[in-house]
C-alpha cells in the first residue's frame, strides 16, 4: 500500500510537473523529439481513458441480426399461428428460421440462411404415421 501511496503522492506529481507542456498552440510545433517522447505516455494514457469512457457511455445499437424475426407480422407484439390438426394432411413443414416467404409454412429459406450464417436451423416437420386416406 505504501508503494501505491508513494506513486500517487510523489512520483505522479513530479512526472506531471516535469512534462514539457507548451504555453501556446504554436509551442507544440517547437517541441523537440525528446520532449515528444516525454509527452507520449501521458498523451497515450489520456487517449486510452477517453476511449474507454466513450465506449462505456455511448449508446450501442443492437447487433444487426439480433432479432430472429426480421419482417413477419412486426406490428404484432407476439406472432402466434394456429392450425387445426385435422387440416394438416399427411405431412407439413413449419418454418423455424423466420425467413420463409410463406410463413408459417417452410419454403426452404433456411438453406440460404444456414449458408450465410453457418447456422443449422431447419423446419419442424409434422407427419401422420398413417396417411389420411388410410384412416378414413
Amino acid at each position: 500500500m505504501e508503494v501505491i501511496s508513494s506513486l500517487i503522492r510523489v512520483t505522479l506529481p513530479n512526472y506531471l510537473k516535469n512534462l514539457p507542456v507548451p504555453a501556446s498552440i504554436m509551442g507544440i510545433a517547437r517541441l523537440s523529439g525528446s520532449e515528444w517522447l516525454q509527452l507520449l505516455p501521458f498523451v497515450g494514457m489520456i487517449s486510452l481513458l477517453s476511449y474507454v469512457t466513450y465506449q462505456a457511455f455511448r449508446s450501442k445499437p443492437p447487433p444487426k441480426d439480433s432479432c430472429v424475426n426480421l419482417k413477419i407480422q412486426k406490428e404484432s407484439s407476439k406472432v402466434v399461428n394456429m392450425v387445426d390438426i385435422e387440416e394438416l394432411g399427411d405431412k407439413v413443414s413449419y418454418c423455424r428460421c423466420w425467413r420463409s416467404k410463406k410463413f408459417p409454412i417452410c419454403d426452404g429459406s433456411h438453406n440460404k440462411h444456414n449458408e450465410e450464417t453457418g447456422d443449422n436451423v431447419g423446419p419442424l416437420v409434422l407427419k401422420r404415421k398413417e396417411p389420411l386416406s388410410a384412416t378414413k
